[in-house]
């Protein structure tokens, strides 16, 4: 395995070209203040005030501007076409976990193709919208919300589960993209245990949870 290009002992916040607010890129930095740019991410990076550690993908779409702004130590070409600057960005960086932002909001296409790399990737990594967190779910997770809360599962895969804690029980049920799907559950108590068959489950909640998914994760 080559050494990653980024190591961190804290977290990364991993900017996409996608648009992103002021206050969520400081709500992601404050948590996780290493930034790395994901190919035109450094344009996005550029338009926030923020230096990247490092530019990371095939650089196709990254401007002159930025890579005259931030110089040619910063930028790390992965030229092949086989994986997303997401995943190439993703592949590349050693941290605890990854706040991803501005890959949510702009093209469906690439928003999917963000989504399927999330549940190839081993790394930790939380992608923040402007009003969710999305999260590849262990096959055992134990969170801590609030009732009323919103709770959505959306598998990438076949499989089957059970839960505690939430409105409508998954147990029993058969999973898949093109049968059945979890979304818009609701959290009856504080406390949401799941238990999944197996990999490819994504978890979707509030963005007001980043921090209880984070520690879910952290501890799963």
């Amino acid at each position: 395995m080559n050494r990653p290009i980024v190591q961190s002992l804290g977290g990364i916040t991993l900017v996409g070209g996608g648009p992103v607010s002021p206050s969520l890129f400081r709500d992601s930095c404050k948590i996780a203040p290493l930034i790395v740019a994901a190919d035109s991410g450094a344009d996005r990076c550029l338009r926030l005030g923020a230096v990247p550690e490092a530019v990371i993908g095939d650089m196709d779409s990254v401007s002159s501007r930025a890579r005259k702004a931030f110089g040619p130590d910063r930028f790390h070409l992965i030229p092949e076409q086989d994986s997303t600057d997401f995943d190439k960005a993703l592949r590349s960086v050693a941290a605890p976990f990854v706040l991803a932002v501005g890959f949510t909001g702009a093209r469906i296409d690439h928003g999917l193709a963000v989504l399927t790399g999330l549940v190839r990737s081993p790394q930790r990594c939380l992608i923040l919208g402007p009003r969710d967190v999305v999260f590849h779910a262990p096959p055992r997770l134990r969170l801590d919300l609030r009732k009323g809360d919103r709770f959505s599962l959306y598998p990438l895969a076949k499989m089957t589960g059970h839960s505690e804690g939430l409105d409508w029980p998954i147990g029993g049920l058969d999973f898949s993209p093109d049968v059945r799907v979890g979304t818009s559950n609701r959290v009856t108590e504080g406390t949401v245990l799941l238990r999944l068959s197996g990999p490819g489950m994504l978890c979707i909640l509030p963005r007001a949870r980043l921090g209880q998914a984070l520690a879910a994760l952290m501890t799963a």
